[in-house]
């Protein structure tokens, strides 16, 4: 039996796998106040065990593209997502933030793996100019499972105490890696696809997915300079989704004094917006392209360099008085992170190959890490002193920074790795079939 745009169903099941991946590691954020307070943590050993995540993650990164290069899409995601439920259940027995932050690494490794394995799918599955809007749906889970965590975590610390709530996060995963090897397949093998679905994917990819070619070397990729312009401006972004991730409650409890249920309230709005940013951002470069008339990098470039204006507007929360306007520009940075962040996460799949694509993403997923990492170390230890505000002013910053880089130092044409001959970025449109 063939089903009827199958692709977007290929896509829906990376996104549950990227809202679990997403819902497991925030629910320390939502659960740290009672956290600290049972286990004695401070703040400075909560931004360590916060960055034991980060920097584990960063140095899995690369190895997690290559993994999936290598072992495939199916394979590879299902193994990784085997091991992220399993260290992230493993939460629930730690006793002090030594055994947490141990924890916390090895849920940094194997959730490494989400965003090279949701672009590695989407390149397979989508045609180019529809790979914006795939990456769009699949990096909602992003923010779906930030958006779930706080009423889900503090109703398992209310009713069964804060271990129940890695235990419920990290028992879900198991579930979908199983349905994942059951129903995931490429197209070439998936029998319910369509002749016609599978012609238009085939009709609207560029060269580089489509062409046989030798896998170019992991030193190939990183000296690239179409890499550095993905790589320094996600290393820029990437620690305000990090700050929105792990500190937005810590904030609302330390400068404005709301409790547990309150966070369960407002702490899920962020996510909220930043699920329709990237909705936004992802259909952002098609009405470029039509009504700018540029060609695919550019309309990408052009996203990025929206959000990072957008951001200008968190990077003041420290200058307000009212928690509401707070969780107000914090809805805005939601949003403005997650357009811009879509955007350089598909230009990896715009400018890289099919035999390349999860390899440089680990790599530029490296570096957006490594700022994170960076960021999260200096700014536990200057909260206390110092306070939010500097800290929300150089996300901003960051961001203004990126959007300048991206759009000076990338090119507007596929990287010449593999391919010898290598199409231009401009995309043939293909009537999307009925």
């Amino acid at each position: 039996m063939k089903i009827k745009g199958l692709r977007w169903w290929m896509i829906g099941l990376v996104t549950c796998g990227t809202i679990l991946n997403y819902l497991a590691r925030n629910s320390l954020a939502v659960a740290a106040p009672t956290l600290m307070h049972e286990l004695h943590i401070s703040t400075q050993q909560y931004a360590y065990i916060v960055a034991a995540f980060q920097g584990c993650y960063m140095f899995m990164q690369p190895v997690a593209g290559y993994l999936l290069d290598l072992l495939g899409t199916k394979v590879g995601f299902a193994l990784f997502a085997i091991a992220w439920s399993a260290a992230n259940l493993c939460h629930g027995f730690a006793s002090g933030w030594l055994s947490l932050a141990f924890f916390r690494g090895l849920l940094g490794m194997s959730e490494a793996s989400v965003i090279p394995a949701g672009l590695k799918a989407s390149s397979e599955w989508f045609p180019a100019k529809e790979r914006s809007i795939a990456t769009g749906w699949f990096n909602i889970g992003s923010s779906v499972g930030g958006l779930i965590a706080p009423p889900l975590v503090v109703w398992c610390i209310l009713h069964s105490g804060w271990q129940s709530a890695f235990m419920v996060s990290g028992g879900i995963g198991f579930i979908w890696a199983v349905a994942w090897l059951k129903f995931y397949k490429h197209p070439k093998d998936q029998k319910a696809l369509s002749d016609e679905e599978r012609d238009y994917i085939l009709a609207g990819q560029e060269a580089q997915h489509k062409e046989d070619y030798e896998k170019p070397s992991w030193k190939a990729i990183v000296t690239c300079r179409q890499f550095w312009g993905i790589a320094i401006p996600r290393f820029l972004a990437e620690p305000a989704w990090q700050t929105f991730n792990f500190w937005i409650p810590l904030y609302m409890v330390m400068v404005h004094h709301m409790n547990l249920k309150q966070i369960a309230m407002f702490a899920w709005m962020p996510f909220l917006a930043a699920d329709l940013g990237c909705i936004v951002g992802g259909y952002l470069p098609a009405f470029f392209i039509k009504y700018l008339k540029v060609n695919l990098i550019t309309s990408r470039k052009l996203v990025v360099v929206m959000g990072g204006l957008l951001m200008i507007g968190p990077g003041c929360i420290g200058l307000i008085a009212s928690p509401y306007t707070a969780i107000a520009l914090f809805c805005l940075g939601g949003f403005a992170h997650q357009s811009l962040s879509g955007a350089l996460i598909t230009l990896s799949s715009d400018v890289f190959g099919r035999k390349e694509v999860a390899t440089a993403n680990g790599f530029t997923g490296m570096a957006a890490y490594l700022g994170a990492t960076i960021f999260t170390l200096i700014i536990g230890g200057l909260i206390k002193t110092l306070g939010f505000t500097p800290m929300f002013a150089c996300l901003a910053v960051f961001d203004l920074i990126g959007a300048v880089v991206v759009w000076n130092l990338l090119q507007n044409r596929p990287a010449q790795l593999g391919v010898n001959k290598r199409v231009d970025a401009d995309v043939k449109v293909v009537h999307t079939p009925a």
